[in-house]
């Protein structure tokens, strides 16, 4: 039996299940989601948790198995607290700009880069260089913060562009000159 899909996903007070045919539609204080359930996998209510079995022991249906545990999971975990992605800019004269709901990125085109938010998704920019991406929707905060890094992935000699707040850019040597060169 898999190991995470047998795991119990508790819902918490202020969090409505309902199960609707093969639906499950959670509505929370951040906002509602749903997702459409496979048909060789079921979902129950038991006390307060959603519990997920599978209908037989076929590759395909334990697989199923685990990744509908944790789509529920993170689907309480976004109408109760949400999602964030930080993004930081570097790189002289990038930055971002929140104008109303769009997102406006100066990042050394000849033109501004200009982002509407998809539903569901806020961007906030606490300085100019760091830009944070969130919702309630795991799927789509991380979709999106990876379509702006990908608008100027951070180059491996000067570090310039779009990263993850945690990630870690690999630095490399530039050219080296050549020493004693002879006329």
């Amino acid at each position: 039996m898999s190991r995470i899909g047998r795991l119990p996903v508790a819902v918490p007070q202020g969090v409505d299940a309902k199960l609707e045919g093969r639906t499950l539609r959670l509505k929370g204080p951040k906002g509602e989601l749903s997702l459409d359930v496979h048909q060789d996998v079921t979902v129950t209510r038991e006390d307060g948790t959603l519990v997920v079995a599978r209908k037989d022991d076929a590759k395909a249906t334990r697989a199923l198995h685990g990744l509908t545990r944790s789509l529920i999971a993170n689907m309480v975990t976004g109408v109760t607290t949400g999602y964030a992605r930080d993004l930081e800019i570097s790189g002289t004269g990038y930055r971002a700009i929140i104008q109303g709901k769009k997102l406006q990125l100066s990042l050394g085109f000849s033109h501004p880069v200009e982002i509407d938010p998809p539903k569901g998704i806020t961007f906030t920019a606490e300085t100019p260089q760091k830009l944070r991406v969130s919702g309630i929707d795991k799927q789509a905060v991380g979709e999106m913060a990876a379509k702006i890094r990908s608008l100027r992935v951070p180059d491996p000699y000067k570090a310039k562009g779009i990263k993850y707040a945690e990630e870690r850019i690999r630095r490399k040597a530039g050219k080296a000159g050549k020493v004693g060169a002879k006329a």
